[in-house]
């Protein structure tokens, strides 16, 4: 049985060294995927996807947003119970799978032909797609308006990628637009529709919010180990500290004790998220709007959490850091870059809303593609 928390821990050693490197030159992350593809870690149980998406992101987040991002289109894909578009959208399991899914962007036209349809249209956010090999599609029915969820070959002759991913962090994501000129879609290829009140298909979105979630406590994990090394080597103590080394300096020990117990909260907690989606998606069709909504809630709450967290440390490392360590050379503003890119993916103060609601009136999250 392969050991894929081992896995993952060897191909973060392989990353880490040149992560700020790779950042600056902001080049597409092919290497990077193929570096993945390599180490078997696209094949990795679900049960561990969580903690090596945390492992991958705390290296390079951006990386880790590409693994944790395949890992959750082939979780969300067995919510549909379509064993044979699953089974073709999964025939080499080194495939790399990235969505077209922005819930907030309905451009994408599905039109039905004899066999199959065709999609047309421009999609934004398409996290991934421009290095992967499969892409897991979300568009809308021309005749009946509703929704429907395809897989497609990522090469087809039809899909192009403007390459317009140029953002403040996360910037070996990939994740400009994709655009979809008549691009065939097989029958067999149709993981179903998506209607708004399936209580099981709206597990997706919480999916997606987990996935988010273990970036983050990745994020906080890599700057505080990266700067915790920098202050051991390179740090100089101040002088009216009366100590020798920045490690003694009594300042320094409680920041760093102090991020240290708020990611160690952060990270349990999202633990429990992923436990509690995980029951969720084991009830199958018999899955409650109760047992949705305590799920929500709990996917929500460290998600919240989280947010604070890397943001909280990504910033204050500095301070026990010194200003020498916002040299470019050491890149760790990449750090706060990520997490304030990430952490804007959707306002979560509505998360924190929601999760008030439940708490005082009971009132259940709603089904959105962000709750």
């Amino acid at each position: 049985m392969t050991d894929w928390i081992s896995t993952a821990e060897d191909v973060a050693g392989q990353l880490r060294p040149d992560a700020a490197a790779r950042d600056q030159a902001n080049q597409p992350p092919v290497a990077e995927v193929e570096l993945v593809r390599s180490s078997g870690l696209l094949r990795a149980d679900e049960s561990a996807a969580g903690s090596v998406t945390r492992i991958i992101a705390a290296a390079d987040s951006s990386i880790g947003h590409l693994l944790g991002y395949h890992y959750l289109h082939l979780w969300r894909a067995r919510l549909f119970d379509n064993p044979t578009a699953y089974n073709r959208m999964t025939a080499d399991p080194d495939w790399f799978c990235a969505g077209v899914s922005n819930p907030l962007d309905a451009a994408l036209d599905l039109t039905p032909t004899d066999d199959g349809f065709v999609v047309d249209g421009r999609k934004t956010f398409a996290t991934g797609a421009g290095v992967a090999d499969r892409l897991v599609v979300s568009a809308t029915h021309v005749q009946t308006g509703e929704k429907y969820t395809f897989t497609v070959d990522a090469r087809d002759d039809g899909i192009t990628y403007p390459g317009d991913w140029d953002n403040t962090g996360q910037r070996l994501t990939a994740s400009g637009a994709v655009v979809f000129d008549s691009v065939p879609v097989d029958a067999a290829d149709v993981l179903g529709a998506q209607p708004e009140d399936s209580v099981r298909l709206s597990l997706a979105a919480l999916g997606f919010q987990l996935t988010l979630t273990q970036i983050h406590v990745g994020i906080a994990m890599g700057a505080l180990g990266e700067a915790a090394d920098y202050t051991r080597q390179q740090t100089r103590p101040w002088f009216l500290s009366n100590v020798d080394s920045a490690t003694a300096d009594p300042y320094v020990l409680s920041g760093y004790g102090e991020l240290f117990a708020s990611m160690e909260a952060a990270g349990l907690l999202t633990d429990r998220a992923d436990q509690a989606l995980r029951a969720a998606t084991d009830e199958g069709a018999s899955l409650t709007p109760e047992h949705r909504a305590t799920t929500a809630v709990t996917v929500s709450a460290a998600k919240i959490l989280t947010t604070k967290v890397v943001l909280e440390t990504t910033a204050k490392v500095y301070e026990f850091m010194g200003a020498r360590a916002t040299a470019t050379e050491f890149g760790f503003d990449r750090f706060w870059r990520n997490a304030r890119t990430l952490t804007l993916h959707d306002p979560v103060v509505y998360k924190a809303r929601e999760v008030g609601a439940y708490f005082l009136t009971g009132e259940h999250p709603p089904f959105t593609g962000y709750s």
